[in-house]
């Protein structure tokens, strides 16, 4: 009964969010201690959220001061070298763009925290796909499964946890599996890729010059669907040189000098002089405003060399990442905003991310505080492992990799690397497979289990991206999961499962 009911809240929750029937901060809070009841636990219910909220505590810390770190690095400037040197290799063309979204994805992702991931990817890219009226799920979702593939690294958690429940070395668990995650890497660039031909058919090419006009005559409302170019603009017009297109839900968009533009049903509207714009009306285009009164040029080196600081000690574990973020944002805010009244200003400006964050982080506590505390979690662990036949135990490995898909985006990794791959490592020896094959096998999930609704760093994602998450989530779970069959595939064709 606790392994139905337990899916039936996975899945209640899911539902209702992806309908968006209801917030994910009521969904995680209410449909849980509804089930709470129903399991006949509802007394207990108390206990298992402060026991949950114990347990998330440390992480919700860690964000709310990694937000106010990264948003006064945003102000100052340290991010706008990046963006200008994304923008020269991007060119205004969306392809370009969403490329550009997963390989500093994958690059900060070397981190190994998917909060700080999500915050440098975000604070760069939003303001060009807004610019260019670009979909926001197609950031998310190339951003979100890029880390998930990079999630792997032995700093990561998930390789460390796999290594700590089967009593193993990470490095025995990562080295080998590198290939295989290498192949994983290639199909997100691929997927973006494609979603960038996409978003390039829709939007096609435009001067920064008209990107900067269409998106100060247009709705401040941002498109969040899956590239078939519709919103609620209205009818739109693009010119370019002596052609026209028209269509409905685009939008407007005005220039002169030739840029082919593409209108709402795709039709193409291609000026007859200089397709080929010069790269100096790149130079006018300014994602983050160069004149802002935060900004802090002189301070730019001792920002670069805090940050760069801040990562190596997070990657070595010198210190607690809570603890790190609360001195690094104690001391950004006071070197560079040294008068009382500014550094105020600048908690207020980040205040709203750092409320929904937290938020969302301790709602999700009451979720797993149930699911863990009712027992849910290991009734349907013990569910599912009892399931598997016994002519399938000399196949354990692809079983595991194939479980991992679903269980670590419906589980916390806690609840699947201390609960369930020790099982399987256990039914695998049984068939002479190794707890190390079994341990790699249990990172395929990773590039799914980044947009589940219990990992907190995906509503980091989300919520600096304006995105809804059941938008994220319809979007991006069929890309994750197919990511990650590539690499069981990957694994499995270089011998290394």
């Amino acid at each position: 009964m606790l392994t139905i009911l337990g899916f039936a809240m996975i899945a209640t929750f899911l539902v209702l969010i992806m309908m968006k029937k209801v917030s994910p901060i009521a969904a995680l809070v209410l449909i849980p201690a509804l089930f709470c009841v129903l399991v006949g636990k509802g007394a207990n219910l108390g206990d298992y959220v402060i026991e949950g909220i114990g347990d998330l505590a440390p992480t919700a810390a860690m964000l709310m001061f990694a937000i106010v770190y990264f948003g006064v690095m945003i102000d100052v400037g340290l991010f706008d070298p990046i963006v200008r040197m994304i923008l020269r290799f991007a060119k205004a063309d969306p392809l370009r763009i969403v490329v550009g979204t997963a390989l500093l994805a994958a690059i900060v992702s070397l981190d190994g925290d998917g909060s700080t991931t999500f915050m440098i990817t975000v604070s760069a890219m939003y303001p060009l796909y807004k610019r260019l009226n670009m979909s926001l799920v197609v950031m998310t979702g190339v951003a979100a499964t890029a880390n998930g593939v990079m999630n792997t690294v032995p700093w990561g958690g998930p390789t460390a946890r796999a290594a700590t429940a089967l009593k193993l070395d990470a490095s025995d668990i990562f080295v080998p599996m590198i290939p295989a995650l290498a192949v994983g890497l290639l199909a997100v660039f691929a997927l973006a890729y494609v979603l960038g031909r996409r978003e390039r058919k829709r939007l096609g090419y435009l001067s920064l010059d008209e990107a900067v006009e269409a998106t100060t005559t247009t709705d401040e409302k941002v498109l969040v669907g899956t590239g078939d170019g519709r919103n609620t603009t209205g009818t739109a017009k693009r010119t370019g040189g002596t052609g026209t297109g028209t269509g409905t839900g685009g939008t407007a968009a005005t220039g002169t000098g030739g840029v082919a533009a593409k209108d709402a049903d795709g039709t193409a509207a291609k000026g007859a002089a200089g397709a080929d714009q010069d790269d100096d009306e790149h130079e006018g285009f300014h994602v983050l405003d160069p004149h802002r009164k935060t900004l802090r040029p002189k301070l730019y080196w001792f920002n670069a060399g805090l940050t760069a600081a801040l990562l190596t000690a997070m990657i070595m574990q010198w210190m607690p990442i809570p603890v790190l973020f609360i001195l690094g944002a104690a001391l950004a805010l006071t070197v560079n905003f040294p008068h009382m009244p500014d550094q105020k200003a600048r908690i207020a400006a980040h205040a709203e991310n750092v409320l929904n964050v937290s938020g969302m982080v301790f709602a999700a506590a009451v979720f797993t505080g149930v699911l863990q505390g009712t027992g849910m979690v290991d009734e349907m662990a013990k569910t599912v492992v009892s399931a598997i036949p016994d002519w399938m135990g000399p196949h354990m490995a692809l079983v595991t990799g194939v479980m991992s898909i679903p269980f670590t985006y419906f589980m916390s990794n806690d609840g699947f690397y201390f609960g369930i791959v020790p099982v399987l490592a256990e039914a695998g020896a049984a068939h002479g497979i190794s707890p190390v094959e079994i341990a790699r096998a249990s990172l395929v999930g990773q590039p799914l289990h980044m947009s589940s609704p219990l990992v907190p760093a995906v509503y980091v994602l989300v919520g600096m991206a304006k995105v809804e998450f059941g938008d994220h989530t319809r979007f991006t779970v069929k890309w994750a999961a197919l990511t990650s069959l590539v690499v069981l595939g990957a694994g499995f064709l270089f011998g290394i499962l």
